[in-house]
Parts: C-alpha cells; structure tokens; sequence
C-alpha cells in the first residue's frame, strides 16, 4: 500500500478515535457517574453544567474542544488535503464515541476546536450569534443550531473555497441533525431554559 494512503488512513481513524474520548463520560468514569444517566442524558456540555456544575463543564468542554483541534492539527501536519474530512470525522466520532457504546454528546464543542485550528476567524462571529440568541432565549440548543446554520452565511460572505463550504454546510444540517430533540421540545413548548443567561429578560423584569 502506498505511503501516503496509508498515512491519510491513519490519520482519519486517529480523528474518529479522538473525536470518541467524551470529556463528560471520561471525567464522568473517575467520578463514578455516567452522566448519560442523569439531566437530559445526553453527554455533553449544557448536561454536565446542569448535572455537576460549571468546573465539571469546564474540563468537560476544554476536553471536547481539545480534540477536535488535536484532530485537525494532526491532518493539517500529516494529510492537509483531508482536514476537513478528519474535522468531520471527530466531530462524529463526540456524537458515536468508539469507547462509549456509540451514545455520545452533539458534536458543538469538538466543532468549534476544529474550526479554532481549520478557520479561526469564523469562530467570533459564530460566539456572537450563540451569545446572542442565549441571552434573548435561554435555549442553548437553539442558540448552537442557528450559530451553526449561520456557519455557510459567513462562509458564502467571506467567498471562500469549496472544502470549507461543503464542510460549513455539512455542519450546519449534522449539527441541526444532533439537536433534533432539542427542536422538537422546542415546537411543543417543553425545552428547558437556561435561565441565567437569559440577562436582558432578567433585566426587563427589574425595570
């Protein structure tokens, strides 16, 4: 087999692989919970925050994001044309972890740590739209999706090439595709709202 055939596999499988390690159900295996057991029972940030507190999300986040950068910086070093499948790959590997019996977290995190090493630039202005319609909703869910459907506008916007594109618009239906149920709670009134964050309604009802 070629070289660089077999280096470019390689490379993929180690993204999956990476993309399988779950910051929540890792840290969760030391404490002796699996947070897919308690809250929404899904393994990621908004379930660990809710479920252990904002330290345990943290690590669970810095974990999430770190492998999706690790992942991309591998296919970057070793196989650059295919950084956006190996992007791709770990951000599927968070949603059907390997390790974990294939029930993992959404994918957000691990894409926003990809996007810092593939297109750093576009990570603010997606930040903003997620901050944004936090603070005016309180659905972290919907905030993600819309920050990720926003992902192709930019992209069309900054004119940039096909890999990026597809991989934009990739995301942005993967990403609507993992918070399905988020949507459907959403249309049947019953998500649950984060409600700290909602600060302009906090501060409308005090005036």
């Amino acid at each position: 087999m070629d070289a660089r055939l077999m280096i470019t596999i390689a490379v993929l499988l180690a993204a999956y692989l990476l993309g399988s390690v779950s910051g929540s159900l890792l840290l969760g295996r030391l404490r002796g919970i699996d947070i897919r057991q308690h809250g929404s029972g899904n393994a990621g940030g908004t379930n660990a925050l809710r479920t252990l507190g904002w330290r345990f999300a943290l690590a669970v986040v810095s974990i999430d994001i770190g492998k999706g950068a690790l992942a991309v910086w591998l296919a970057l070093w070793l196989a650059p044309a295919w950084a956006y499948t190996a992007a791709a790959l770990a951000v599927a590997g968070h949603v059907w972890p390997l390790w974990h019996g294939f029930r993992g977290g959404k994918g957000a995190a691990t894409a926003v740590g990809a996007l810092l090493v593939l297109w750093p630039q576009a990570v603010l202005p997606l930040l903003v739209v997620w901050l944004l319609v936090l603070v005016l909703s309180g659905y972290v869910g919907l905030a993600t999706v819309l920050a990720a459907l926003a992902l192709p506008v930019w992209v069309w916007w900054q004119r940039a090439g096909v890999a990026p594109q597809l991989f934009a618009l990739w995301l942005a239906v993967f990403l609507t595709f993992t918070h399905r149920s988020n949507l459907s709670r959403l249309r049947r009134g019953c998500e649950s709202r984060f409600e700290r964050a909602r600060l302009l309604h906090r501060w409308w009802t005090r005036a």
